[in-house]
This record gives C-alpha cells, structure tokens and sequence, in this order.
C-alpha cells in the first residue's frame, strides 16, 4: 500500500527584529541663532550727474589704480589696500584699470581681471566701502576700466 504523503510544515511565522526601548528625550532648549546681520543696500551705478562730469571731463576722478600685468592674487590684494587707502582720504570716485585682457597666447584666457574685479566689488568684504561701480568713460580706458562710487567714512 502506498504511504500517505506527509503533511505541510505549518507556515513559519515572520519574527522582525526588537526595536529598541525608547529613549526619554529631555528636551533642552534650542540654540539661539545669531542675531541677522543687517544686509546692506544693493550696488546702485554712479548718478547722473556725476557719471555726466566724468564722461564729459568737467569732474575727475579722486585716485586710480592700474592692475595691468597683476595676477590675481596680487591684484586682489591692491584693489582691497588701494580702496581703504581711498575711503580712509574721503574719496568718493575712483577709477580702477583693469585692461581688457589680451595675450599673444590665443589660448590663454583673456580678461581674467576684467571679469574679477567687478565679482570682488560685490564680495561682503568691500561692500562696506563700494556704493557702486560701472564701466568708464572711453577716455579713462572704456571696457577695461571702472569708475568706483566709495561710501562716506
């Protein structure tokens, strides 16, 4: 006689693992944040009439800074000395020559200074010294040069 086929294990059941016992959580109070830094107004340009003196030759500027042949670092460091030096002799305009950045290198990158100052000028380390800033008039060196708008001490 054929033996009976044995019966199904009966299922297993699924065991998860033990959570761990909750913690007590004592609740201490939050770290106070720092109190904000009051923001400083945004760049304004120069205005109207200044910009109009200087373009037309009846204003000049009160200081200049030429950063040709600089590299950055040493640039950097000029603008920042060159700009408190300014400020600190209750100058309101000054232009800064950057050059418009050429080599005989066609695959150097050109304008490295043009395109950083301005960045700079906007970096919170000289915003509390620069009002605002644009580009020169052609006589002061056009596109590769800024006339820069200083706060009052």
């Amino acid at each position: 006689p054929p033996e009976p086929a044995p019966a199904p294990a009966p299922p297993v059941p699924m065991l998860r693992p033990a959570r761990p016992a909750p913690r007590s959580i004592s609740k201490s109070p939050a770290p106070t944040p720092p109190p904000p830094v009051p923001a400083l107004p945004p760049l304004a340009p120069l205005e109207r009439r200044v910009r109009t003196g200087l373009r037309r030759g009846s204003r000049s500027v009160d200081a200049s800074i030429d950063l040709h042949g600089m590299r950055q670092a040493e640039a950097h460091a000029a603008l920042i000395g060159f700009l408190h030096r300014s400020r600190a002799s209750g100058h309101a305009v000054v232009l800064v020559v950057t050059g418009k950045g050429g080599s005989g290198d066609p695959y150097a990158e050109r304008g490295v200074l043009r395109r950083s100052v301005p960045h700079w000028l906007r970096l919170p380390e000289l915003r509390p010294l620069v009002l605002g800033f644009e580009e020169a008039a052609h006589h002061h060196g056009g596109g590769g040069a800024l006339y820069i708008r200083l706060r009052r001490r």
